[in-house]
């Protein structure tokens, strides 16, 4: 079941970390989404967050499989064209900063992680 809320990644991986913790950590906590009965509408990245929807990162295949169980995953085009990352991403929808608003003003819930 999906619930109308939206997660928002802003940082390349969870919390102020080592990379490689705060990769696992990511993975970790969208393994655990899978699992739960209560799935988001959305996933949103922005900023640094692009980078883990992106080729060589550790979220690309729990993220597939959200993508899979109906989760929309929203990639902020500005930021992968500001980081060279336009070609690099390999789940979710790249849309502009207009569809990210639009999915911040709709949802009933917004999670930073």
């Amino acid at each position: 079941m999906r619930n109308n809320s939206v997660l928002l990644f802003c940082r390349d991986g969870m919390g102020v970390a080592p990379q490689e913790l705060a990769h696992n950590l990511a993975v970790k906590f969208l393994k655990l989404t899978l699992l739960s009965d209560d799935l988001p509408s959305k996933i949103v990245f922005y900023t640094e967050g692009v980078r883990l929807v992106c080729a060589g990162s550790p979220a690309i295949e729990p993220l597939r499989e959200l993508e899979s169980k109906g989760v929309e995953l929203v990639i902020c085009q500005t930021c992968l064209e500001f980081f060279g990352l336009l070609d690099q991403a390999r789940v979710g929808v790249v849309g502009g900063m207009g569809d990210i608003l639009e999915a911040l003003q709709k949802a009933e819930k917004v999670i930073p992680i």
